[in-house]
């Protein structure tokens, strides 16, 4: 379980009796918040942080969730998911959006294209922390994934040009003997590579350098 000193849950609604009463129950639970009272002062706080673009991701560090009213003057709360996702940040930061009953609908279209779920008002307590517990275990297990990527990506700048070579070969399948000759070079030298790159790697046999490849492409 996401331990809640390292956790934060976001909260956009025009409404300061919700946004309080939300800020409240957080606190309760030992759950921090931040509160905001427009899509677009969130938006700019994401902007300030380094999350509007490319470094959107890498901007958001630890686990956390928003939790998004639909309806609001000016940006709503559908714009502001849209471009959340377009932004690639809809999965380190699961969307959990608060409706009125009329925007159930509209809710559910919503987490067909991707928000993780929603919360009709007015909402059990018990129901929506739940809810949240769950929303940020997502983003940790998303941020853990993305960060043993990059070690593996970062292992992989380490490797040679021709440790390249020989993991691509050793990761098909083939024996050394074949690796060899496609690569025109002794039998003896492949064994060097290949154990070069199980050190850099950090793995001890073809299977487990496969998975370790495939994981960080997922």
């Amino acid at each position: 379980m996401v331990s809640a000193l390292d956790a934060t849950v976001f909260i956009v609604d025009d409404d300061a009796g919700v946004r309080d009463a939300l800020a409240w129950l957080l606190r309760s639970r030992r759950l921090l918040s931040d509160t905001f009272d427009s899509a677009e002062a969130f938006d700019q706080m994401l902007a300030q942080s380094g999350g509007n673009g490319g470094a959107a991701i890498s901007a958001l560090s630890h686990p956390c969730c928003l939790l998004l009213d639909v309806r609001m003057p000016g940006m709503s709360g559908l714009a502001l998911f849209d471009t959340l996702v377009a932004r690639g940040l809809h999965t380190v930061m699961p969307v959990i959006f608060l409706t009125g009953h009329g925007d159930v609908p509209t809710a559910v279209d919503a987490v067909r294209r991707g928000a993780y779920d929603f919360c009709e008002k007015p909402f059990s307590d018990n129901a929506l922390v739940d809810r949240i517990e769950r929303a940020l275990q997502h983003s940790a297990e998303v941020l853990a994934r993305r960060a043993e990527a990059q070690a593996v990506h970062k292992q992989l700048t380490e490797l040679t040009d021709r440790e390249r070579d020989v993991m691509r070969l050793v990761v098909e399948g083939l024996p050394n003997k074949l690796i060899a000759d496609q690569l025109d070079i002794s039998v003896r030298t492949v064994e060097v590579h290949r154990a070069r790159v199980f050190d850099k790697m950090d793995v001890r046999s073809a299977v487990e350098l496969a998975n370790l490849l495939r994981s960080a492409e997922a």
